[in-house]
């Protein structure tokens, strides 16, 4: 079982990191190009599509950091996996705290300072998948 989660934790934290850098240096900066006549429609769809592709990776990843930290899986230091479910804690309340606030505020049409602060604010996460991608690297390969 200890194989299936942390392949599963792998795969979703892999993919998020993915992601996340794409949105940080691509996806969120682009916003400003998308025009103020269409933006409200565009970050509606947004985030609708968007919450399908990220929601079932961001729930696989916290369920098996939160299982690999409450089983603690031999060979595997507590420290290592009690720190990778923090960094998914992380990036859940920067979701919520920071990044929908920003979201909610470009629902109504564009607005530069809430486009600036989202892509300042989602360093955070960036940094945070970035450190829990080589995390669980390093779990998958000291596995016993």
């Amino acid at each position: 079982m200890t194989g299936f989660v942390l392949a599963i934790h792998l795969v979703s934290t892999l993919f998020m990191t993915g992601v996340i850098w794409f949105v940080q240096i691509v996806h969120y900066p682009l916003f400003a190009q998308v025009g103020d006549a269409g933006f409200a429609d565009y970050e509606a769809d947004h985030t609708r599509l968007t919450g399908y592709v990220v929601m079932p990776p961001m729930v696989a990843e916290l369920l098996s950091a939160a299982w690999l930290a409450l089983t603690r899986p031999a060979g595997l230091p507590p420290a290592a996996l009690w720190t990778g479910l923090a960094l998914v804690v992380a990036i859940w309340l920067s979701t919520a705290l920071l990044q929908v606030p920003q979201h909610a505020r470009l629902a109504s049409g564009f607005d530069p300072e809430a486009a600036r602060t989202l892509v300042s604010t989602n360093w955070i996460r960036t940094l945070a998948w970035s450190a829990r991608a080589a995390l669980a690297v390093w779990l998958m390969s000291n596995r016993t």
